[in-house]
């Protein structure tokens, strides 16, 4: 037990103390703020067609520990994956193998820790929940147990069942890490799809992980009982719509039955099964590979003896003369390489696939929908662009070479641009085609954005988590047509020249927290 204790307060402290997390921190902060918009806001979480929930307890409550469910089990799953991988890469792993612990006993420590991580992001939320409370509402009374049992009931199973994925995928998936992104994504769609408008039944709920389908179903049948309505949906996450006058309603909350808790204790039961089979499977830091039988090199024919020996020293004649090149050109041939030759072979043959689907799927389809999700299959390419160097401990070198802020940094910017570019050159050429100038320069701004944006994360928290998380979190968020997020353009806009001038000085902006915190890094580091 003691060396179960001692990883999971060593993993704890050190996820807790890196910029990563204190920027997630500050972003979720933003976040439960927004989860209960003000009277006057142009979007709603809870969206109720033609209703508006008053802001009691129970409604600010519910409401936020839903949204802190769905969107720390969105986006956690990416802040808490790599546990193991850290222990591989810093050969701590090898120290635990000599250890007693058992496989169990180390994959359940790091499952906790998972767990404890993102369970303190949703403490904070909680208790930003209840200042918002106050904050938004006036004359209805505060009640506690209305912001603790959607927390413990919504969150907790959620929360323990992400951080048991995030081990499934380490352990059975190893280091293929855009692998796991790509089936995690798909596996939190087809959980938001399976219970979103369903009927209430034991079934639903029971498969209902995150409890939405409870949730919305309770409100439906308040709406319509008290206003004899038919509505069939309810839409929970940011939705934007004109202002326009709402009925409003009184909800108290959800009524807990027995079959509801059960369903959420049977999750953690999945969640703790998941990791004990895991344990089976699990390497111990074994890898061991079978060597190979080295060939003998043979000396060459055409290599000159003097008495039985080899000719001392190197015929500096025979070298290829040293030719001097400050150009950045090398340097982005050699970055761009880098970047198609990261990761599996075997994937360029997604990336071609749908590379070709943008080319004959329609404009619209490709533009909103193909181009943004192909953009975040390159994820780990990006989130490397400016953090390989200290990752590999190389920094030392190339930060003290000649001129790296004029040359290394802006060849790594270029490569990935031109790479960015090369993808949506299908949405580019058709649009252009099409006459619409507005969406080829959208897309061209949208990939520097992109470039930017994983070049300014990456320096600034000095590592790949942040915008892996962020990146995720936008494109799911582009695919729920959120304006907010759309950095391509894809979506209509009011003023068009306008989005191209926020677009263009977020990049300026990104460009010069990249290159200002860079220059600090060489002159300091």
């Amino acid at each position: 037990m003691k060396y179960i204790y001692s990883i999971i307060k060593a993993d704890y402290l050190q996820r807790t103390r890196s910029y990563s997390f204190l920027i997630t921190l500050a972003i979720t902060i933003y976040a439960a703020y927004s989860f209960v918009p003000p009277p006057t806001a142009s979007y709603t979480t809870l969206n109720v067609v033609g209703y508006k929930g008053i802001y009691n307890s129970a409604w600010v409550g519910h409401v936020s520990a839903m949204m802190t469910t769905i969107m720390l089990s969105l986006y956690g799953f990416f802040l808490i994956n790599g546990g193991i991988k850290k222990d591989v890469d810093t050969g701590i792993g090898q120290i635990i193998a000599t250890t007693p612990i058992t496989n169990f006993g180390y994959l359940l420590s790091k499952f906790l820790s998972n767990f404890l991580v993102l369970l303190t992001i949703s403490a904070l939320t909680f208790l930003i929940s209840i200042v918002m409370f106050f904050v938004r509402t006036s004359g209805s009374p505060f009640i506690i147990g209305d912001f603790i049992l959607p927390f413990l009931f919504f969150a907790i199973p959620a929360l323990f069942t992400v951080s048991a994925l995030a081990i499934v995928a380490e352990v059975f998936l190893g280091r293929k890490l855009i692998l796991q992104y790509i089936i995690f994504f798909f596996l939190f769609g087809a959980l938001m799809a399976n219970v979103v408008g369903h009927k209430s039944s034991t079934v639903n709920t029971f498969i209902d992980t995150f409890g939405v389908n409870t949730m919305t179903n309770s409100v439906k049948d308040k709406v319509n009982t008290q206003y004899h309505e038919h509505i069939d949906a309810v839409n929970l996450g940011f939705t934007f719509s004109a202002k326009h006058r709402f009925k409003t309603f009184e909800w108290d909350g959800i009524s807990w039955t027995g079959i509801f808790i059960a369903s959420r204790l049977m999750w953690i039961c999945i969640a703790f099964g998941l990791v004990y089979f895991s344990s089976f499977s699990f390497h111990r830091f074994d890898f061991k590979q079978a060597a190979g039988k080295k060939k003998k090199a043979l000396a060459p024919a055409n290599i000159s003896h003097t008495n039985g020996t080899f000719a001392a020293g190197i015929n500096v004649s025979l070298l290829p003369p040293v030719v001097t090149d400050y150009s950045i050109f090398p340097f982005v041939k050699t970055e761009l390489l880098l970047l198609i030759r990261k990761g599996p072979k075997w994937f360029w043959l997604v990336n071609g696939g749908l590379w070709i689907s943008m080319v004959f799927v329609k404009l619209d389809i490709a533009y909103a929908y193909l181009l943004p999700i192909l953009l975040f299959l390159q994820v780990t390419r990006w989130s490397e662009l400016a953090t390989k160097e200290v990752t590999n401990r190389l920094h030392y070198f190339t930060w003290s070479s000649y001129k790296p802020l004029q040359r290394m940094l802006p060849s790594q910017l270029l490569a990935a641009f031109t790479m960015a570019v090369a993808l949506a050159l299908p949405v580019i050429l058709r649009s252009a085609a099409a006459g619409n100038i507005y969406s080829v320069f959208n897309i061209i701004n949208g990939a520097a954005f992109l470039v930017l944006l994983a070049a300014s994360l990456g320096i600034v928290s000095g590592g790949k988590k942040l915008f892996e998380i962020l990146f995720f979190f936008i494109t799911y968020l582009i695919t729920q047509k959120i304006p907010l997020t759309d950095y391509l353009g894809a979506l209509p806009h009011d003023s068009p020249i306008g989005f191209i001038s926020i677009m263009l000085m977020l990049n300026v902006f990104l460009g010069a927290v990249s290159f200002s915190v860079r220059s600090w890094q060489v002159r300091h580091l």
